[in-house]
């Protein structure tokens, strides 16, 4: 049923998520270990999320919406919402005007608080995108717009009775594990677009191609590729990746996320030329 073989182990880490959850859960407490690696794990179901809104796991369409379900309890918000916000309008402008995710946001320039800002800027933009998505759906097609509402109501239902059960413990092992994870996918979004050239052919994402990372990440660091050809499953981007790296200005290859963020935004504003005022 599923249509790659690759996403067995996107079904491994959704699997290894709840565990996690279910883990940190029964103990009641911050176990530094385990719950670092549960804010991670549900980091990685928000890219398992834009992967599945993109090329569907499975072959049957219920089987599909019940993951969904899934995936969005991890993800922190109803995995539909990537359609209009990622698939529909991201996809098509590319950080140009008019794209709701466009980086950066409120500020002009690329610096640390403009990150810090951007993912709460974007999720705002981009209700308008779905808000007009429903309305189209209803419009258009209501089995399509039942679906979709079946996840807000699956989700907001799950959390509600999360709470119900323990609210100290839904906050702590769902509530800000799900924040974190819509925090960093967002920042990673940011990270891919700005400062590149949106009309450009080629140079308009930066990839992050550490082997280390993309294995881990399913393939998402080749984000150029990603744009070309947004139907290509993750599992043969790094091909594809190989085949027009020579097309990407060398320095939108970047080796490292960590050097990156940790050189941008704490190195380079202290390397900038400064006028000096002379003594009087």
């Amino acid at each position: 049923m599923l249509r790659y073989s690759a996403d067995r182990r996107t079904l491994l880490y959704l699997l290894a998520t709840a565990v996690l959850t279910g883990i940190n859960w029964h103990l009641g407490r911050v176990e530094p270990v385990l719950y670092g690696l549960q804010l991670f794990m549900f980091f990685t179901a928000a890219v398992i999320s834009h992967n599945h809104n993109h090329v569907a796991i499975w072959k049957s369409r219920l089987a599909n919406l019940l993951t969904s379900y899934v995936i969005s309890l991890f993800y922190g918000y109803p995995s539909v919402g990537w359609v209009p916000t990622h698939n529909q309008v991201h996809h098509k402008l590319n950080n140009k005007p008019g794209d709701s995710s466009r980086s950066p946001k409120i500020f002009q320039g690329n610096h640390i608080l403009a990150l810090l800002v951007y993912p709460a800027a974007t999720g705002i933009a981009q209700t308008h995108d779905i808000r007009e998505f429903l309305v189209s759906l209803w419009r258009r097609d209501r089995g399509a717009f039942w679906r979709a509402l079946s996840e807000y109501g699956v989700f907001l239902s799950v959390m509600i009775a999360l709470c119900v059960v323990d609210w100290r413990r839904a906050l702590l092992f769902v509530v800000v594990p799900q924040q974190a994870a819509l925090f960093a996918i967002q920042v990673v979004n940011y990270l891919q677009h700005v400062e590149t050239d949106p009309y450009s052919e080629w140079n308009h994402s930066r990839n992050f191609v550490s082997p280390l990372l993309n294995a881990i990440l399913f393939n998402n660091g080749y984000h150029t590729v990603h744009h070309l050809k947004p139907g290509v499953h993750w599992s043969q981007t790094r091909q594809l990746h190989a085949r027009y790296m020579d097309r990407i200005d060398q320095s939108l290859l970047v080796p490292s996320l960590f050097s990156y963020i940790g050189y941008t935004y704490f190195v380079r504003p202290f390397k900038r030329t400064r006028v000096q005022v002379p003594l009087a």
